[in-house]
């Protein structure tokens, strides 16, 4: 069967195409940072720990646009935002080679973050609303290729041209690029799903549960705070991973930056392997498993015995955590109820932004006022605190039932 083909059968495949290639657009930029932050410090003579200050702008923007997610699609539609999402990321990546000060360079955090919280909230409950659990997974997998290409990017950027400037640049041209695909494709966007003769269920999306009514809830808040941990935990490791091994640990400078793209390759192998296991796995398996494989990763990371076990504890940490998000993504109905899931998504993505910038940068904290050796053992505590939470989250679902 012909791509041409596939689409006349399967009409939205053009639509999960281009969710794809979001997905990765939205991966790269986080991918970009750890490997490019020694760099950006020495050219703004900032402390290790002033990473915050980004992190903190970017969520900023992040949470403005995730929690304005639901509206904005409904007034201007999937594709409009995606196209001035991606458009406004891309010249706040490219803006960042272009300033000449530190807090400049924060201030372009808030647009970068605008733009990839409107695409991860937006993108998340569509799918969630329209498509399985294993395209679900598949989504997710296509961030693990931006956010492994992100790395091999600025590795290349630095031992080639000396110049994280120029990884961000590559990146940001990808973005404006990604930007012009989509507004060249909004009509397919605009598509009615089905003639107005046919039924089909109810939809997450088609509930427009109050937001009053959706804050109360305890179940709400309680599968919030996983995506604030989750989030964390995953982010910390890419972030720090490349300066623990450098700074502290002494391994080369190429190596390490292999090492951490190689987080994020396992990373993306593992959200494939889930997406065609997902359904036979179940939610609860996937989450369960993974949290206790990162968990084993994180021991290794901490004990250190030698640089082969520190390859063999990165990777394992990036395979174990793949397919996390996107089953606690689509398993939120399941926590929540039906009625209270699309408000909820849009709130686990705040959160999730909440989490990338607030845990990463307390661990950056800590890494100054003790040692970059402390990553290992926050990784350690946030994922034995999340398998509690889940285990907790997972009962609460049962006892309402």
């Amino acid at each position: 069967m012909t791509i041409l083909t596939k689409i006349k059968t399967y009409p939205k495949l053009g639509l999960v195409l281009l969710a794809y290639i979001a997905f990765i657009a939205l991966g790269m930029p986080d991918g970009l940072l750890g490997v490019a932050w020694p760099s950006i410090q020495v050219t703004f003579s900032i402390p290790l720990d002033a990473l915050g200050m980004l992190l903190t702008a970017s969520v900023a923007g992040y949470l403005t646009s995730s929690f304005s997610s639901g509206p904005l699609m409904s007034r201007f539609g999937v594709g409009t935002v995606l196209a001035v999402s991606c458009g406004l990321t891309g010249i706040a990546l490219i803006g960042y080679t272009l300033v000449p000060v530190w807090w400049m360079m924060v201030a372009l955090g808030i647009f970068a973050g605008l733009g990839a919280g409107a695409i991860d909230a937006g993108l998340n409950t569509y799918v969630a609303a329209h498509f399985g659990e294993g395209l679900m997974q598949w989504l997710h997998a296509s961030y693990g290729i931006g956010v492994t290409l992100g790395p091999i990017i600025m590795t290349v950027a630095l031992t080639s041209l000396n110049s994280w400037q120029a990884g961000y640049r590559t990146v940001g041209i990808f973005q404006l690029v990604m930007a012009a695909s989509f507004i060249l494709s909004l009509s397919m966007w605009n598509q009615p799903e089905s003639s107005p003769a046919e039924e089909t269920p109810k939809r997450l999306t088609d509930y427009k549960t109050p937001m009053s009514e959706t804050m109360p809830q305890p179940r709400v808040w309680l599968s919030v705070l996983l995506f604030f941990l989750y989030t964390g935990a995953e982010v910390s490791l890419g972030t720090w991973a490349y300066s623990l091994l450098t700074e502290s640990r002494g391994i080369d400078p190429q190596r390490a930056g292999l090492w951490a793209g190689s987080y994020w390759a396992m990373f993306t192998v593992g959200r494939v392997v889930a997406g065609l296991y997902a359904k036979r796995a179940g939610i609860h398996l996937l989450v369960v498993g993974g949290l206790a494989g990162a968990w084993i990763g994180s021991v290794l990371l901490w004990w250190n015995p030698s640089e082969g076990v520190n390859l063999l504890a990165v990777a394992l940490i990036g395979f174990a955590i793949a397919p996390i998000f996107p089953a606690l993504t689509s398993g939120t109905s399941q926590r929540v109820g039906a009625h209270f899931a699309a408000n909820t998504i849009g709130m686990q993505m705040a959160a999730a932004g909440l989490g990338v910038a607030a845990i990463p940068a307390l661990v950056g904290v800590l890494a100054r006022q003790i040692s970059l050796e402390v990553v290992p053992v926050c990784l350690i505590i946030l994922f034995s605190v999340l398998m509690g939470l889940f285990t907790l989250a997972s009962r609460k679902k049962v006892s309402q039932s």
